[in-house]
């Protein structure tokens, strides 16, 4: 299902970025560049490993930033990268919880976006894309995770402080999903799925 879904998201953007592409506006070449920290919000009950037993994964807070182009007025094309985030594993069940170990990851994530008003002070935009994730270096060694590849969602709002300095806020939604194997078993696919909150200072380049 996700390899699908990320299919047809990767090619609705292809689509659209070519519709879109064509003419130029007085906004043409203008760069966005922002930097700040990001918390990465899991979705609860990651995966389930028996009757009222669950795998979660906790939040994790990383330095992020990213880089927008606007080809047009109210276009643009966004790469958000990162540090490595770190979550912390967790089995649940009707006993208790206890810790299984932690893993690492980096999730880029390339969106084209909609701004609904590029040349005023309050600036929101939504953005589609697509974003893979490197999952890494897992605690314990048996235990490995598979990367994701999936369909991602944003909402973001940047204010302006003068002509060249905004200060950004963002919510984005991110399907990440990994086969997870613990010493050669397979545990099933893990949902992460988070909800992914950031805030940036930017900076504009450009016109």
């Amino acid at each position: 299902m996700t390899r699908i879904t990320a299919a047809t998201a990767t090619a609705a953007l292809v689509a659209l970025s070519s519709v879109i592409s064509d003419g130029a506006s007085a906004e043409q070449g203008t760069w966005l560049v922002r930097g700040g920290v990001s918390i990465v919000d899991p979705k609860s009950d990651n995966l389930t490993l028996g009757p009222g037993t669950t795998l979660q994964i906790d939040d994790a807070i990383r330095p992020t930033f990213d880089v927008t182009y606007l080809f047009r007025d109210n276009w643009g094309v966004e790469l958000l990268a990162s540090t490595f985030f770190k979550h912390d594993l967790q089995v649940r069940s009707p006993t208790g919880t206890t810790r299984l170990g932690e893993i690492k990851h980096l999730p880029p994530t390339l969106s084209l976006q909609y701004h609904f008003n590029p040349d005023g002070r309050i600036r929101p935009y939504a953005g589609l894309g697509v974003n893979y994730t490197f999952l890494f270096d897992e605690s314990p060694e048996a235990l490995s995770v598979g990367n994701s590849f999936g369909p991602a969602a944003q909402l973001g709002l940047d204010v302006g402080i003068n002509e060249r300095w905004f200060l950004n806020l963002s919510a984005r939604y991110v399907d990440i999903d990994g086969d997870v194997r613990l010493g050669g078993t397979n545990l099933g696919t893990v949902e992460v799925d988070p909800v992914v909150f950031g805030l940036h200072v930017g900076f504009k380049l450009g016109q």
